[in-house]
């Protein structure tokens, strides 16, 4: 992304400054320039809205305000007030790197940019927003809003995925960069990405500061770029999502520690499309004894590179006797739990939340399954 399409520096870096001092949305964590809120922020926003971000950035920083509490931190708790946020190896990541930062910084943030890319889940535009918006070191923050914009303004032809394009993205905004504000500078890249040059739908041209100078606006062809190659289709897996209970408490599944979902709760699920010979079979092989069964509605929940297709059925066995309160039935790794609990204790996927609302089941409920 070569500059010298652009215009001279100061019909690039002024307008844009001016129009985030009068447009910038008031976000909790632009309160001040605290290291740990922003990087909080930036890895909540990876994949997600800023406004379902502000609640579980509230609820975070409220019950672990520093890095040292994210450090010792249990991780179900950790990954329960990440729940509904997905991508859960982000939070894991953090706490590897709060675990340095406390380890190897006596608990403050490092402020060069070359110190935060090594430590876990920090990439290249995060240490970048941290670094020039908490310590002000002049480094471009590229993300995909920013990505958008330079393609647009540039009829950029290249893949905006590619390591080219990043790379070239960065060469071509460090000479722009304001020494005195490069924090504010990236912010506001940001924000024009999100509000006016908006990823999905017509850009808002008429209120873009560089509505003059981008071409794409002059040409009317913004429809065209970003370029990006095709995505392989994912791979669609079917299952049969059970909501297993005795009235009182309903079965939960702990995933393993590695992989996808790793050491989450989920309700227990059979691979591919299963008759009611089959729930009835895979209750009874995890030791409960099953009465009734309801259906529980359809969802379907994607993952960067996967999809479920989840039929839901929930199953009200006989009362469970539990011991220390572990299940104890033939099944690895199961609990047998409250619903109010899993609200308060047990972190739960989104990709079974279209489940959650059945979580109570109660006697009567549902087609008699098992005649005695």
């Amino acid at each position: 992304m070569a500059t010298d399409k652009m215009e001279i520096e100061q019909d690039i870096v002024t307008p844009l400054l001016l129009w985030y001092e009068s447009h910038k949305r008031v976000l909790p964590w632009r309160e001040d320039k605290n290291p740990y809120r922003i990087w909080v922020s930036e890895i909540m926003l990876q994949q997600t809205r800023v406004e379902a971000v502000k609640p579980y950035f509230d609820r975070f920083i409220k019950e672990l305000p520093d890095v040292s509490h994210l450090a010792a931190a249990k991780e179900e708790r950790l990954l329960k007030l990440w729940e509904g946020l997905g991508y859960y190896n982000r939070v894991r990541n953090m706490q590897k790197a709060a675990e340095i930062i406390v380890e190897a910084y006596g608990g403050m943030f490092p402020k060069e940019y070359e110190a935060l890319i090594k430590l876990p889940g920090i990439g290249d535009y995060t240490a970048g927003a941290i670094s020039s918006i908490s310590f002000n070191e002049s480094v471009p923050a590229v993300d995909g809003n920013v990505l958008r914009i330079l393609s647009r303004l540039l009829l950029y032809e290249e893949d905006v995925l590619s390591l080219k394009a990043k790379k070239e993205a960065k060469e071509a905004l460090k000479p722009l960069m304001p020494e005195s504000r490069p924090g504010d500078f990236n912010q506001a890249l940001m924000e024009l990405g999100a509000t006016v040059c908006v990823p999905n739908g017509a850009p808002h041209c008429d209120e873009c500061p560089w509505k003059k100078m981008c071409l794409a606006h002059k040409e009317d062809c913004w429809q065209d770029y970003p370029k990006k190659s095709a995505k392989k289709p994912r791979k669609i897996e079917e299952k049969t999502v059970l909501i297993i209970g005795d009235g009182e408490r309903i079965l939960l599944h702990k995933r393993p520690s590695k992989g996808l979902l790793a050491g989450m709760y989920e309700l227990p699920s059979i691979d591919g499309c299963a008759d009611e010979t089959a729930i009835v079979e895979e209750v009874r092989r995890l030791g409960l004894s099953p009465l009734r069964i309801l259906q529980s509605g359809e969802a379907k929940h994607i993952f960067s590179h996967k999809e479920w297709h989840m039929k839901g059925y929930g199953v009200l066995v006989e009362p469970v006797e539990l011991e220390t309160g572990i299940f104890n039935g033939r099944g690895k790794d199961y609990i047998m739990v409250s619903p109010k609990e899993t609200k308060q204790d047990y972190p739960i996927p989104s990709a079974f939340f279209a489940f959650t609302q059945y979580l109570d089941i109660k006697p009567g409920m549902g087609k008699e399954i098992v005649k005695k």
